[in-house]
């Protein structure tokens, strides 16, 4: 292995051939040490990177000559260094070859701590070298600390590591679960549910035993499929805290979690209060019993209901530590439930349980039960819009992902298990049930079978017992009438009662808990900024204390209405509609194709989480429709309140990615499209420079390619690359913002170049994507052309010359007050700088006095304050009034007024089109399109047209025959027919003052003068070109005295733009040109197409 270091960069004074140098791989025995030994050059072993016993094995072994050079090398003072002081890249080092593979670069090696985020809590985060660090040439003598070298080369070394380090030692007490104790037991306990003790005998009566089963099979189905969803998000990247609503908002954007966030948290909260109630009515049944009410059964649910949610409140803010041993208690105490019913099944049933219809397991009672039954008023949907909340829970885990160890494990194995565990026990309970227990019976021992008593075929009949009567008045037991079928068929009863408790109190923790971390993860990401205040946490889990005590009042508040049978079909639904999002959330990151959706979880298919997604908003409308339109109403209003309020946050959804995809699907799409008349549209590259620092050119811009044309913002950075290419990479994304902010619909594009005219050509050839290519430069007047250096002219004209060249249309607009406003911007800057300066010296010295403890020492320090104030605050406005004296010329009121001339509602006025030239229709379709806009439809376009004097009427009506086959509406049409007069002599006199000093005035030299000075000053206006472009000239002056005469008080003026043919007309006449054009009118707009037709009127 070879190592190369280049002469130019590590030793100037060394030649490239003395500092090269190989490391070779030797034999670690006595033998090679001892043939080392007899070389006339002792090999100098090296420590590298490989470890302590590669370091042994490595040998670096010099080309003949090269030792000598090595020692001086090393004994020069500019490069012998010790530990204490090295040159960071100093390849002839130990330290050096501790680096990355021991090779002389300072790449670094792959790390996990390169890709994490800025302040994460898994580990601090590494910088790697820059790509400017690695490509550019090392700087020499660069003082670092010992082992710097190898820190910055493995991305140890970078600052704010102590910081990550105390926080990681924060950490250190923070308890988190793993997937059994976080997530497992808290979706089994979710989902096993007070349904499962008092409702599954009587949907098994109603449905029987086959359409119950697949009941149960289709609310899995839709639990499993949203699992499988939910799994392969997970596993796409590092969970954080925030359950549902973190995978959702991470993967659809901040629209949709922000809305579904919020109704989720809502949903867990009004959920507390439903399980509570549940618990509740259980514990009054039995007190009815008992004969031990208090008040009456409504206040009793409250009372009881009240003094359980305060309970469990205390619980879950005691720490999650503590709230995890109560579920696995309660956990236990379901298990053990669930145990005892499948036991009471294979006791011999006593006479009594015989009257209530339990038989044991009896293959008539299964055949019996195995079809529907259903009564009046149930149908298939009705009953299953009854069981299948009981299959909901499954986000219990989820929901708690910031305290979970491996969320990205936990979740999908804890989350799948569960269901898996739960879906047998319902299979099994149904089975059961509906095996041993008939649909009616009495609890009448004495209704037995009288002798000669014909069955027709009822299995409690034929087990010799007579419930007919059951057909004709109702009974009280049996699946149908008794939802106390479990606690009769166990083992022992009370069992069953304690496994509802634990049912009721297990969910209803998990959804106290649920809630506030759900909503703390919501308001941390301040998409609703009033909800703020719930962010902050507290303690070394960041509990959300203030969430809890907002859940325990909505809690309350529902726990006392002690009615909500109206309000669960809602909460379902917003469950569901998580459901639906999560799949919805799988789908579209799949379908987007983003190269960042590599989910480890594979069991997965993008089709099949879209099927989820349709199943659960069906099932939603299966179990209340209203409740399914309530819904959906209210999560399309939290979408649009997110959208319109547009959250700064940026999170690399799928949204995007598929924003992309469709963008570049239909611009390849367009590619394939030919070019149309019909479909023209002006898409203009406007050289404003930085977007801020000539608005109005901008604004005049936007008013006419906005929704209709393409627009880019351009910048040439002019330099050396290395400088300007930092400076343009470091404001694209501001400028960018700056437009977006400022709703302007346009790109921003900058390049950097060796001089202004060649970043221009760059531009107008390589701007814009397929189709969407620029047809039109748009450039502002350079006003200062007669003070401005040579090269400056003969670029703004170069630039010209190249638009036409590319047969790209230009624009060049000319307002009074000019429209670079970026001193203004400087002097604005530095105001604000001091004003901030000011405001913090202020909080400051109000921090310190807070501080303060003693009266004394506080007063004093507050005299010194306001001492400090009063020096201070006469030194800021002193600033601030020699910066306003100094650039009292460039902070112009008028300007700043000028560059916002074009965002103002125009008023009432006229466009005058002064159409000279055929160039293909731009010069009159760009003022058509201004009139169709808001700021400029007050304002009525009047055409100019150059004619013959004897012919004005006929040409006038032809005129407004093309205009009218256009479809251009006009106010009036003007033949001007004395264009071509000479200008008055005072205007002339003007001209030919303003090209004075640009004059080569070689007629009145002699002949070896005038070629002389032609040599030395190629780029004066010679006598010949005057004279022979002197009609021309007399042309452009006579135009500036009609627009004076007729279009003096228009709001805007369009004048087709004089082309300078290359060769033939030097850069100052024409600028001259422009110039004398355009003088002393309102905002003119200078166009000239590229001949080629914008405009038709064939359909």
């Amino acid at each position: 292995m070879s190592l190369n270091n280049s002469s130019n960069i590590f030793l100037d004074s060394v030649p490239s051939n003395t500092n090269r140098f190989q490391v070779n791989v030797i034999n670690e025995n006595h033998e090679s040490c001892a043939a080392a030994n007899d070389n006339t050059d002792p090999p100098h072993y090296e420590e590298t990177s490989f470890g302590d016993e590669a370091q042994k094995r490595l040998r670096i072994s010099f080309r003949p000559g090269n030792q000598e050079c090595y020692d001086n090398f090393l004994q020069s003072g500019e490069t012998a260094k010790t530990d204490a002081s090295f040159h960071a890249y100093d390849s002839h080092t130990n330290t050096y070859y501790l680096q990355t593979f021991g090779h002389n670069t300072m790449d670094a090696v792959p790390k996990i701590e390169y890709y994490r985020n800025t302040g994460s809590i898994s580990g601090p985060k590494a910088n790697r070298p820059s790509l400017l660090e690695i490509h550019e040439q090392l700087a020499k003598n660069v003082a670092v600390a010992p082992n710097a070298a190898d820190r910055v080369a493995n991305g140890d070394g970078i600052p704010g590591d102590e910081q990550a380090e105390n926080k990681e030692d924060d950490q250190a007490g923070v308890v988190k679960f793993g997937w059994v104790k976080g997530v497992l037991v808290r979706c089994m306990l979710n989902i096993w549910g007070v349904m499962l003790f008092i409702r599954l005998s009587w949907i098994v009566g109603e449905a029987g035993i086959g359409l119950g089963v697949i009941i149960i099979g289709l609310s899995v189905v839709v639990t499993t499929l949203t699992g499988i969803s939910m799994s392969a998000i997970c596993t796409n990247g590092v969970v954080r805290g925030g359950g549902a609503y973190y995978l959702i908002s991470r993967s659809l954007g901040p629209e949709f979690g922000g809305s579904i966030g919020l109704i989720f948290a809502f949903a867990n909260a009004v959920a507390v209060a439903m399980y509570v109630v549940g618990f509740a009515e259980t514990v009054v049944d039995l007190l009815k019993e008992s004969d031990s009410m208090m008040v009456d059964p409504t206040n009793d649910i409250r009372i009881i209901g009240s003094i359980t949610v305060v309970i469990l409140l205390g619980i879950s803010v005691a720490g999650m530590e503590w709230e995890a041993k109560a579920q696995v208690i309660l956990l236990i105490i379901l298990l053990i439930a669930i145990a005892n019913f499948f036991i009471g099944t294979v006791i011999p049933s006593n006479n009594e349980k015989k009257s209530r219809g339990f038989f044991n397991y009896q293959a008539s009672i299964f055949a019996e039960n195995f079809g529907p039954r259903f009564t009046k008023g149930e149908g298939f949907f009705s009953v299953f819009a009854i069981f299948f909340p009981a299959a909901t829970g499954i986000l219990a885990g989820a929901n708690i992902s910031g305290d979970l160890e491996d969320p990205q494990d936990a979740i999908p194995r804890g989350t799948m298990l569960a269901i898996f565990i739960t879906t047998v026990a319902y299979l099994g309970v149904a089975i059961c049930v509906g095996a041993c227990v008939v649909r009616d019976a009495t609890g009448n021992v004495n209704d037995t079978i009288i002798s000669g008593m014909n069955c027709n075929g009822s299995a409690a009949c034929g087990l010799g017992y007579d419930f007919s009567r059951c057909r004709h008045e109702p009974c009280q037991y049996g699946l149908m009438n008794n939802f106390q079928v479990m606690s009769m068929v166990s083992g022992f009863g009370p069992l069953i009662t304690a496994g509802i408790f634990s049912a009721t109190l297990s969910s209803a923790l998990a959804s106290l808990v649920s809630a506030p971390k759900v909503f703390q993860a919501l308001c941390k990401d301040n998409i609703y900024k009033a909800l703020q205040f719930f962010a902050k946490g507290y303690g070394k889990n960041n509990e959300p204390l203030r969430g809890y005590i907002l859940t325990f009042l909505i809690a309350m508040a529902f726990i006392l209405i002690a009615e909500l049978n109206t309000i669960a079909p809602i909460i379902s639904n917003f469950f569901l509609a998580s459901y639906a999002l999560i799949n919805f959330s799988c789908f579209h990151a799949s379908y987007a194709k983003s190269p960042g959706w590599r989910p480890a979880y594979g069991i997965y298919n993008m089709w099949v989480s879209l099927f989820g997604a349709v199943l659960c908003c069906a099932v939603m409308f299966v179990i209340n429709w209203w409740a399914a339109v309530i819904t959906y109403v209210i999560e399309f209003f939290l979408y649009i309140y997110v959208t319109y309020k547009k959250p700064e946050v940026n999170w690399g959804s799928s949204t995007q990615a598929l924003s992309y995809v469709s963008a570049l699907d239909n611009a390849l799409e367009l590619t394939t499209v030919e070019d149309h008349v019909k479909n023209f549209r002006p898409q203009c590259i406007v050289l404003t420079g930085g977007p801020m620092t000539r608005p109005a050119l901008l604004d005049i811009t936007h008013a006419f390619t906005k929704n209709s044309g393409l627009c880019i913002c351009c910048e040439v950075f002019v330099g050396p690359r290395k400088l300007c290419v930092k400076e343009m990479n470091s404001g694209m994304g501001k400028k960018q913002a700056w437009l977006i902010k400022n709703k302007i619909k346009a790109f921003y594009a900058a390049v950097a170049a060796d001089c202004f005219r060649d970043g221009v050509r760059s531009l107008l050839q390589a701007s814009g994507l397929g189709r969407m290519k620029p047809n039109t430069l748009v450039i502002g007047y350079k006003k200062n052309w007669r003070k401005a250096p040579l090269t400056e002219i003969e670029n703004y004209v170069g630039i010209i010359h190249d638009a036409f060249d590319f047969e790209i249309g230009v624009a060049i607009v000319r307002i009074s007050q000019g429209f670079d406003i970026s001193q203004v911007l400087q002097v604005q800057e530095e105001l604000e700088r001091l004003e901030q300066e000011r405001l913090a010296l202020e909080a400051t010295i109000k921090d310190n006095e807070c501080e303060e403890g003693s009266g004394g020492i506080r007063a004093l320090f507050k005299k010194a304050s306001k001492l400090n104030i009063t020096k201070t605050t006469p030194k800021n406005d002193g600033s601030i009034n020699t910066i306003q004296s100094m650039h009292v010329g460039e902070f112009n009121q008028k300007l700043v007024e000028a560059s916002t001339q074009f965002k103002k509602k125009q008023e009432k006025g006229t466009i005058d089109v002064w159409w000279l030239f055929d160039d293909g229709g731009l010069t009159l379709l760009i003022p058509y399109i201004l009139t169709l806009r808001k700021k400029w439809k007050d304002c009525k376009l009047r055409i100019y047209v150059g004619g013959k004097i004897n012919r004005i009427e006929e040409e006038k009506i032809a005129m407004a025959s093309l205009l009218s086959k256009f479809r251009i509406k006009f106010a009036d049409i003007h033949i001007i027919g004395d264009i071509n007069i000479k200008p008055s002599k005072e205007s002339w006199k003007v001209f030919e003052e303003m090209i004075e000093p640009y004059r080569l005035h070689e007629s009145c030299k002699d002949l070896t003068t005038a070629e002389k000075l032609k040599r030395e000053t190629p780029w004066k206006i010679t006598d010949a070109e005057l004279e022979a472009v002197k009609e021309k000239s007399y042309r452009q002056v006579r135009l500036n005295e009609l627009l004076q005469e007729h279009s003096r008080a228009a709001n805007l003026i369009v004048l087709s733009l004089p082309v300078a043919r290359k060769g033939s007309i030097s850069d100052l006449l024409y600028m001259a040109w422009l110039e004398i054009l355009t003088k002393n009118l309102p905002p003119v707009l200078l166009v000239r197409g590229n001949h080629k037709n914008v405009l038709t009127f064939y359909s």
